[in-house]
């Protein structure tokens, strides 16, 4: 398994590997990070390493007309950011909008020469996964190949053309874990969309079986890429079957850390409300996770004006993160500040049982084409605590949430309506818990357990030989 990140924070890649190789496969989960040294430990039965990707280098795209495989820095980008701070030290976002002209234009140029290709000048940044990654992918001679999300894609398709090149047959499974047209530029550029989108096209081709996140999901890639079989779904769901050696493994989900070998469960959760400092009856919302702009924490705050009485519970990574103290800051603008908790992340296999002491759990996201189109983790955290649950109207997760009446609606980004859905959760809480209850409850087939039975039949069938005719 082949994943662009240091492992530790991916809760859908760590489950991957370990239920494979509870499966009774022979795994190797190799992680590209920024890290000094060589990273080792084991999840279960399978062995994790991640590979440090050297000091980030100048990648910038060469200028149209400079020659050769291997990406050269521009100068004349360079030279221009000097001049725009040099004459009048411009601000460093007009800067960056200022090089926008330029940046299209290396778009537009490189795609007429090279098509999908032209990601090597507008992204060469994508080859130190292959430098780093690909000798040791080599090494270690796979049947099969599951990459996590997109950058590690090509870096297994050119695994798989070099073993066929020595008589060897490798499988690839390619993971997508989100819609990439649909994602936010990880850099203030115009260059990185154009540039992996066109990296994912030139090596989809390669990948024998697509897995990805949701059925919406499914449908956008068979559409985009023509696939010839829709991708097998496999949702981001908990683990839920007791099992103490889960425990030891460094497991990271939404609101959740790495537990102490042989030290916590379930049982052994930590108490919310105790935390929060609060009694059993004080109305209790909590949001875990990633805190950003868009997942719409500020619109939380924003409601609790509205909501007397009523806490809300922020379990995040780093508390004294600057965006967790731009909410707070603004939860004492707002008057609420008293009502509002910061909790660090407990160990993954504590996480349900200790959301379960609230009352409401939140998914305030924005309006973003990834934020429409999965049902994230913590949805799936919040049901199997058994959480009412108030989430905007993204798409598929408001949709789901009408279908199993397990929570209420809202206008994201809209204070007052969030309100106004918390207010009716709370005047009858009974009646949206009853979703998880009964023969017709989704809680049975929201589980990792019932997800990696899925996995593991994928990998049987393409490594099952085709008898001949």
């Amino acid at each position: 398994m082949l994943v662009d990140n240091a492992v530790e924070g991916d809760s859908r890649v760590q489950k991957a590997a370990r239920s494979a190789a509870d499966a009774g496969w022979d795994v190797t989960l190799l992680g590209c990070a920024r890290v000094d040294a060589e990273r080792r430990w084991r999840l279960g039965d399978a062995e994790v390493r991640v590979l440090p990707l050297d000091a980030p280098r100048d990648t910038r795209p060469v200028a149209p007309g400079q020659q050769g495989d291997v990406p050269r820095a521009v100068g004349g980008m360079s030279g221009l950011r000097r001049r725009l701070v040099a004459r009048g030290g411009l601000p460093l976002r007009a800067a960056r909008l200022a090089r926008r002209p330029v940046e299209h234009a290396q778009v537009r140029y490189w795609r007429a020469r090279l098509g999908d290709r032209a990601w090597r000048r507008l992204e060469p940044g994508l080859w130190d996964y292959e430098r780093v990654a690909g000798p040791v992918v080599d090494a270690l001679r796979p049947d099969l190949i599951h990459a996590h999300d997109f950058r590690m894609l090509g870096v297994a398709a050119r695994v798989v053309d070099r073993a066929r090149d020595r008589g060897r047959a490798v499988k690839l499974v390619w993971d997508a874990h989100e819609w990439l047209p649909g994602a936010r530029p990880r850099r203030d550029n115009a260059r990185w969309l154009p540039a992996h989108l066109g990296y994912v096209r030139e090596y989809v081709g390669h990948a024998d079986a697509v897995v990805t996140v949701s059925d919406t999901l499914a449908d956008l890639l068979v559409r985009d890429h023509a696939l010839p079989e829709r991708p097998t779904v496999v949702l981001n769901a908990p683990v839920t079957a007791a099992d103490p050696v889960m425990a030891a493994e460094p497991v990271t989900g939404a609101g959740s850390v790495p537990a102490d070998a042989g030290e916590a469960d379930d049982r052994d959760a930590p108490d919310l409300r105790a935390r929060c400092g609060l009694a059993a009856g004080t109305p209790l919302l909590v949001y875990s996770g990633a805190m950003a702009v868009q997942r719409g924490v500020d619109t939380v705050v924003e409601a609790l004006p509205r909501l007397p009485g009523v806490h809300l519970a922020l379990v995040v990574a780093d508390p004294a993160a600057g965006y967790v103290r731009e909410v707070v800051a603004r939860a004492a603008r707002h008057g609420v500040a008293d009502r509002v908790h910061v909790l660090p992340y407990v160990p993954h296999r504590q996480l349900v049982a200790f959301l379960a002491a609230a009352d409401v759990g939140l998914i305030p996201l924005h309006h973003w084409p990834n934020h429409e189109i999965a049902l994230i983790t913590k949805f799936f955290e919040y049901a199997h605590a058994r959480l009412p649950i108030v989430v905007s109207d993204v798409r598929t997760m408001a949709d789901t949430v009408r279908a199993t009446g397990q929570g209420e609606v809202f206008r994201a980004r809209d204070a007052a309506d969030l309100a106004r859905a918390v207010r009716a959760v709370l005047a009858d809480p009974a009646r949206y818990r009853a979703a998880y209850d009964g023969p017709d409850s989704p809680l049975s087939t929201w589980t990792w357990e019932a997800q990696a039975d899925r996995l593991t039949t994928l990998y049987h069938h393409l490594l099952t030989p085709t008898p001949l005719p």
